[in-house]
């Protein structure tokens, strides 16, 4: 497919089409400041010895016999911005449902590739399944939900060979994705400037880091998301790895009337569409 600069440009760059953008960003962290406050958690866990190796855990605040199940959080920040702290306000929603949370930092590019980056979020999984138990949560029931960068992770740890990253690890892992405004095809990607400026993209590159490129590792299932009042190119996106992955493609979770920062928000809202698919996903 041939793709024009300008119109990657214009289709990817999400706060340019949202001209409030940094109203969210600065709610985002003071609520999160004050659920860190309010709510029981463990914060900058280190799963890692480099600086942004780091977790944040909140525990359930009632869990089922043998342990709550565990929803990682991936933030988004097109993999160059935000920090997990940004995002402690996720995590009530799901411990008052029953469910653990853990929100994990990773190191953000220019300052390593795009490939550090994802080893990384692997290894914040890896040690959440290797200690989700010590803090009453069920490493054979942790799933992970990403927004935009983080949809791209998440849907790359369904991907996953886990006994080949290490091999103490079963295959299955992670059960279950939910990946909201994700980006699966990073080819359009390489010719965005704003962005490739800072990934230094190429197409060797790119087929190993798509997940529309890949298969899915395990019949982990996927629920998908992305916003009504978001760009063709986000849609198409949450279309593409849909029908690439249809063998455990769930189901995609409609949201009209959300721009690509509002869907975010609504993930923390009991009741709303995004957080019932998720806690369906959690078996809550």
């Amino acid at each position: 497919m041939r793709y024009d600069p300008d119109t990657c440009n214009r289709e990817y760059n999400a706060r340019a089409r949202v001209p409030d953008h940094a109203q969210y960003f600065a709610r985002w962290a003071a609520d999160s400041r004050a659920v860190r406050l309010a709510e029981p958690c463990y914060l900058d866990i280190a799963f890692g010895a480099e600086p942004g190796q780091t977790l944040d855990f909140f525990p359930a605040r009632r869990a089922r016999a043998g342990g709550a199940p565990l929803l990682v959080f991936i933030h988004g920040g097109y993999w160059r911005a935000l920090d997990k702290s940004d995002f402690s306000y996720l995590a009530p929603a799901f411990t008052r449902a029953g469910a653990a949370v853990a929100v994990i930092n990773y190191r953000l590019v220019p300052s390593v590739p795009l490939e550090d980056l994802v080893r990384d979020v692997l290894g914040a999984i890896t040690w959440c399944y290797q200690h989700a138990g010590q803090y009453g949560a069920d490493p054979q029931h942790l799933y992970v939900a990403g927004h935009s960068a983080g949809g791209h992770l998440a849907a790359l740890m369904l991907a996953c060979q886990w006994p080949r990253w290490h091999g103490s690890l079963p295959p299955n892992v992670v059960k279950g994705a939910l990946a909201i405004s994700g980006l699966y095809d990073l080819e359009p990607i390489m010719h965005a400037a704003f962005l490739n400026d800072d990934l230094r993209l190429d197409l060797e590159r790119v087929a190993h880091l798509s997940p529309a490129w890949m298969k899915p590792a395990t019949l982990a299932p996927l629920i998908t998301a992305v916003g009504g009042d978001e760009s063709d190119e986000f849609k198409r996106q949450n279309q593409l790895i849909g029908r690439q992955w249809a063998t455990v493609f769930r189901r995609d979770v409609a949201m009209p009337g959300h721009h690509h920062f509002s869907i975010g928000d609504t993930l923390a809202v009991p009741g709303s569409p995004l957080h019932r698919a998720a806690l369906e996903l959690l078996g809550l």
